[in-house]
């Protein structure tokens, strides 16, 4: 079988700018060969002009990605702490000053409202890596906005907002990616076609090793730091004061506000994200899930337990030791991690070779890199919200089930729990105003 198909969407002319010269500020300068295209350089036309929306932790890993990529600027960043605000202008400045030897460069503008971003004239394309609470409502004001997105996964912070954000994408022709970047690597995509071409026989088993669900924030009150707009931070949340663990300031590292459920989903959406992804992807199931989740009883069930219609289980931790994901067959086993982690059963499937009539993954080696192609060409990336949706998916379902405790019966097709209101409520959040999806 040949690569999934890239199903191609009509191709737009992008609005260019005024590029580096005519961003620049101040006293006129002698603007070099290669901001105009000469030297090898991409030409201002043909760039992929980039807003970068969110510049904490891996907001800022994604802005550096962003400023390596040819054929690409960015000329604008946004976040609502001033001094990470200023310090990511400076970053992009300098690069771009270095890159493009101009002595100095002042071509990127900064924000503190996302909203004002995505009215800047001239921006192609987001990247979005705020907290999870914010990810549905700034991905569909883009899209809206005629933006391109990149997203960082989890897609969204409930059912609601994910479905909500796959039929904006549809529904204004935007490219779309999601950064669960395992389906860019050769590791995660080589265990998974094993799977899918049956080098293990039939899969009945699979275990994912990710963290658990999320809790309840009763953190105390402590003074807000005067560079943070921390009611733009909670947004769309509850109302409470702040505390640093939520958003710490110069802090090198993560932040813990995705183990609180009113911005994150714990390490369920987090790791849950990628690894669940991957099961979803050796079982050839991106367009669909499972059909229903059972409670850990501490008896009988020791695990939260998932069973698809075909007879598939699978189970939230176990397996194979150092596994993320571990995919068991009736004639195998594939087991598969981080760092080129993979362990098979029998060894020899480690050298397995595919041939022409074999499934072949759509290939991408950057997750970034495969969106900007994409964007170009008017082509369907390798984790579009239709996909990144049915993980969030498998993901939610299982926090919602571990909340109630009761097993819970799921139709995938309607994205709505059988014959139980209650789970169904939890579907979605309510959102503070003026916010709303």
């Amino acid at each position: 079988m040949s690569k999934e198909t890239r199903r191609g969407m009509r191709r737009r002319d992008f609005l260019r700018s005024a590029a580096i010269a005519g961003a620049a500020i101040g006293a006129p300068m002698i603007v070099p060969s290669s901001v105009l295209g000469g030297d090898g350089h991409t030409a201002p036309g043909n760039r992929i002009t980039i807003g970068s929306i969110g510049i904490g932790a891996q907001g800022g890993g994604l802005l550096g990605h962003a400023l390596s990529q040819a054929g690409a600027q960015v000329v604008a960043v946004c976040d609502v702490e001033s001094g990470r605000l200023e310090k990511a202008k400076s970053k992009v400045e300098d690069a771009y000053a270095k890159r493009f030897g101009a002595g100095e460069y002042k071509g990127c503008d900064a924000y503190g409202d996302f909203r004002e971003l995505l009215a800047r004239p001239g921006v192609d394309a987001v990247i979005i890596a705020t907290p999870d609470h914010w990810h549905a409502l700034i991905a569909i004001a883009a899209c809206q906005a005629g933006k391109d997105v990149y997203c960082e996964k989890p897609l969204a912070e409930t059912i609601h907002e994910a479905r909500a954000m796959a039929d904006a994408a549809r529904q204004y022709g935007r490219v779309f990616q999601t950064g669960s970047m395992q389906r860019s690597d050769r590791t995660f995509r080589f265990a998974c076609e094993l799977v899918r071409n049956g080098r293990i026989g039939k899969v009945h088993t699979i275990h994912v090793n990710v963290g658990g669900p999320p809790k309840d924030c009763y953190l105390p009150a402590e003074p807000t730091p005067p560079t943070l707009d921390w009611d733009m931070w909670l947004g769309p949340a509850p109302w409470r004061p702040y505390h640093s663990e939520l958003c710490p300031i110069n802090f090198k590292g993560f932040p813990h506000w995705r183990q609180y459920r009113d911005y994150g989903g714990g390490g369920m959406t987090d790791f849950g994200a990628h690894h669940y992804d991957i099961a979803q992807w050796g079982l050839g199931m991106d367009n669909t899930g499972p059909v229903e989740v059972v409670p850990p009883d501490g008896k009988d069930v020791k695990r939260l337990t998932y069973k698809y219609a075909n007879g598939v289980v699978m189970f939230h931790g176990g397996g194979m030791n150092g596994a993320a994901t571990d995919f068991i067959g009736t004639e195998g086993r594939v087991a598969v991690n981080r760092g080129q982690w993979l362990r098979t059963e029998p060894e020899s499937l480690k050298r397995e070779v595919f041939g022409p009539g074999d499934v072949h993954l759509y290939e991408s080696r950057d997750q970034m890199g495969d969106w900007l192609d994409c964007v170009r060409n008017r082509a369907v990336p390798i984790c579009p919200p239709r996909i990144s949706c049915r993980t969030a998916t498998i993901c939610h379902i299982g926090n919602i089930c571990y909340l109630l405790n009761r097993p819970l019966k799921w139709d995938p097709e309607k994205e709505r729990f059988v014959g139980d209101d209650g789970a169904n409520r939890l579907l979605q959040r309510p959102m503070r105003a003026p916010w709303q999806v």
